[in-house]
């Protein structure tokens, strides 16, 4: 068994809110309670996957203000407005310029269809939440508010005393369409929680000329809410110096855990069984690298350092890549040759337990019709199609040092890249793909490698990829996942394509 998270998500806060004429309520007796009880099972349903803050009936301008202060109060990341009847919009307006965090409107109907021979004029407006949607879009739209609308059904599974429609409609496709939509969006709120409240390690420095890859600290914090703590070998190393035979003892289990030890790979000279030495000395550095995490709390890790010829610190790093998958496994993503902007996209898939392994483009399969992604650094073991093999590396190719390394492959079925990069005006953007991870050969030399056979062949696949102006990395992650990270873009109000 894998051990937990070294620092679980925190859940997202939602802000929900119901909205109605005021002066329906002296005119149709019972139908604000109604409408009320269809917002608490809005309340129920939705707390089962995060923090809820319910505020109730918006109904007139005041309440409106009072509800946008509230929100702040309550520190919500995203705010679902409950169009349960028709209102004016002057009333949700003013909940929105004081409340800035995304709005999403619910027009989830109670019925699949009215009883139209018994309906009253009561009745129907229980109904006609998707009455005032246009008013509110417009009044969003000119007050420059961004938003969007989930469609669908409510999905009760009783019908309420005072309806005279049939209201279970919680098997039907559109309310569980809805539903899918409001939790991808509940998701994606903890996600950018989380990435806005996560401290990043940057260890080293970025691979020397890798343009794609160099990256204003301040811009990222700005754009995505991280903290960027910047730490030096010499961190690690005082950290080294600390390690106990306990320590290395117990890293040993839980490596032996995680990953089968490999033998020698028929095909590759440099690629052959870990010794005891290497396992060891790996084993050492891992425990300190775990030690620095919780020493500076950090969420994720962004790290390079090649050292000089046969110092210390070349040691030091030729330990890095069995820690740092281990840590990895454990909620802390870490991105090699320090990349940070791919750092920030394996911590978003692992948020959402998508896994975001550490990728690039390895070679194209004509004949299989794939593209091989994968990388000699870290690999995220919980969606591996089997236990990740370890190899003792005689050299690390383009880069100083020999150590142990990882040999591995995601699951084969669904997968998705979330790519990010930064462009021209200095702004962050998401690409995101979906494809399929195949059962085709890999190469036995020691790296994580993983056939993807994507919508398109792969020379069109790239031609459009490529055009995007990626960085070179990005994580790969397990499922069909582009509309959850679509969300997360708009959420974090990022630019993001699909492929």
């Amino acid at each position: 068994m894998h051990k937990p998270p070294i620092k679980p998500a925190p859940k997202a806060r939602i802000g929900l809110y119901s909205i109605g004429l005021e002066a329906y309520w002296s005119q149709f007796p019972g139908l604000r309670e109604r409408l009320a009880g269809y917002g608490k099972f809005l309340e129920s349903r939705i707390s089962a996957h995060c923090d809820v803050y319910n505020f109730g009936i918006v109904d007139n301008e005041a309440k409106g203000r009072e509800a946008g202060e509230w929100f702040n109060h309550h520190h919500v990341d995203l705010i679902f407005c409950h169009s349960a009847t028709y209102c004016t919009s002057s009333a949700i307006l003013p909940i929105h310029q004081i409340c800035s965090k995304p709005v999403i409107v619910l027009n989830l109907q109670p019925a699949a269809r009215i009883d139209y021979d018994r309906t009253t004029t009561g009745e129907w407006l229980a109904h006609c939440g998707a009455c005032p949607v246009p008013e509110i879009s417009n009044a969003f739209n000119r007050a420059g508010i961004a938003f969007r609308v989930v469609n669908g059904l409510l999905g009760l599974t009783e019908t309420p005393a005072a309806s005279l429609a049939n209201e279970q409609t919680a098997e039907r496709a559109e309310a569980i369409r809805a539903w899918k939509e409001i939790e991808e969006w509940i998701e994606a709120a903890a996600a950018v929680r989380t990435l806005r409240q996560s401290r990043f390690g940057f260890l080293g420095n970025t691979y020397s000329g890798m343009l794609d890859m160099y990256s204003d600290f301040t811009m990222l914090q700005a754009q995505l809410g991280i903290h960027i703590e910047i730490l030096e070998m010499c961190d690690l190393d005082r950290l080294l110096r600390t390690v106990t035979d306990q320590e290395i003892e117990e890293k040993l289990k839980e490596t032996k855990n995680m990953f089968a030890i490999g033998g020698d790979a028929s095909s590759d000279p440099i690629a052959q069984m870990p010794t005891e030495e290497q396992l060891y000395w790996s084993c050492k550095v891992a425990a300190a690298q775990e030690k620095l995490v919780r020493e500076y709390r950090l969420d994720a890790l962004a790290y390079y350092y090649h050292g000089a010829p046969g110092g210390e610190y070349e040691m030091l790093q030729s330990g890095f890549i069995l820690g740092h998958s281990l840590l990895t496994a454990r909620g802390i993503p870490c991105a090699g040759e320090g990349d940070l902007k791919t750092a920030a996209a394996m911590k978003i898939c692992d948020t959402l337990g998508k896994g975001g392994s550490f990728s690039e483009i390895v070679v194209v399969d004509y004949e299989d019709q794939t593209i091989v992604l994968g990388h000699d650094g870290p690999f995220h073991a919980a969606i591996s199609d089997d236990k990740p093999i370890l190899r003792g590396m005689g050299l690390y190719h383009g880069k100083q040092g020999a150590g142990i390394s990882v040999e591995a492959k995601v699951r084969s079925g669904p997968v998705t890249t979330l790519n990010v990069t930064q462009t021209g005006d200095g702004r962050l953007k998401l690409i995101i793909s979906e494809g399929e991870s195949t059962n085709g050969p890999i190469m036995r030399i020691g790296n994580t490698q993983t056939p993807v056979r994507f919508r398109s062949e792969p020379d069109a696949y790239m031609e459009s990829w490529f055009k995007e102006a990626p960085t070179h990395h990005c994580a790969l992650s397990a499922g069909h996942n582009a509309r959850l990270f679509q969300k997360v873009g708009e959420l974090l109000n990022c630019r993001h394509v699909t492929l």
